[in-house]
């Protein structure tokens, strides 16, 4: 059975990803940290359409309950065979000379310790070294990493850190049949996104400058680039950095 983490994925484009997931006969831990009821709502669409979900609560920024996720899943679906790393914080959204330092430090604890400490303990069981029969993983980063996130330079850093993970992951794993590939997203809308439009439409108008394409990505855009690069489609590539951001890619 093809077995699938998506980390922060009880809305959103993990969510999405989840529901597009199981569509297409991957068996779906939706992992989310405090959205319980969220959570099992994304649970109960993949079963009401006939797929296999599970929910499981962790905070992916301590690596106790990171490995408690996956015994969970061994147990429940089996060893993980794709991961996506979609779980993340954007920050206080200040200046650099105004951030404190437990903001940065639980910034980074999420959107990069927490990615690490999944990718090991996936590696575990998808590397040929560990008995695995190799496996996929994706990391959500950000259109930010290239444009710096003015306003948000700390979230665009953890971001551009996943990037260079990426690369050096894919070298490290391409022996033990893991390919490991890194998604962009740009300003997409989510449901956060959305009321955030809403109550700041300079925002939106903003963004839109800056965008080519001349609008915002529709989180189902996004889930499907994931599932792409997750898929036997994307089969020789690795280490790669795909921007989905309608062309808003440049600083």
């Amino acid at each position: 059975m093809k077995v699938l983490l998506v980390t922060g994925s009880s809305r959103g484009i993990g969510a999405e990803i989840c529901r597009l997931a199981a569509t297409r006969g991957w068996a779906v831990c939706v992992n989310y940290a405090r959205s319980a009821s969220e959570a099992r709502a994304v649970v109960r669409t993949i079963e009401d359409g006939g797929g296999v979900a599970m929910a499981c609560q962790a905070d992916i920024a301590r690596e106790s309950q990171v490995i408690e996720m996956f015994r969970r899943i061994d147990h429940e679906l089996g060893p993980v065979t794709g991961l996506i790393n979609n779980a993340g914080i954007n920050g206080g959204g200040v200046r650099v000379d105004d951030i404190e330092p437990a903001e940065i430090e639980q910034l980074f604890r999420v959107n990069v310790f927490g990615a690490m400490y999944c990718a090991k303990h996936a590696v575990r069981r998808m590397a040929r070294r560990h008995g695995g029969n190799g496996g996929r993983i994706v990391n959500i980063s950000s259109a930010a990493s290239r444009h710096g996130g003015p306003g948000y330079t700390d979230y665009a850093a953890s971001k551009a850190a996943l990037d260079t993970f990426t690369v050096g992951l894919a070298k490290e794993q391409a022996e033990e049949g893991i390919r490991v590939n890194c998604l962009r997203p740009g300003a997409s809308m989510t449901e956060l996104s959305v009321v955030y439009a809403q109550d700041h439409p300079e925002w939106l108008d903003w963004v839109m400058e800056q965008v080519p394409l001349g609008r915002p990505g529709e989180v189902r855009e996004i889930a499907n680039a994931a599932l792409f690069l997750l898929s036997g489609k994307a089969s020789y590539i690795t280490g790669a950095v795909l921007d989905a951001s309608g062309g808003w890619v440049s600083p």
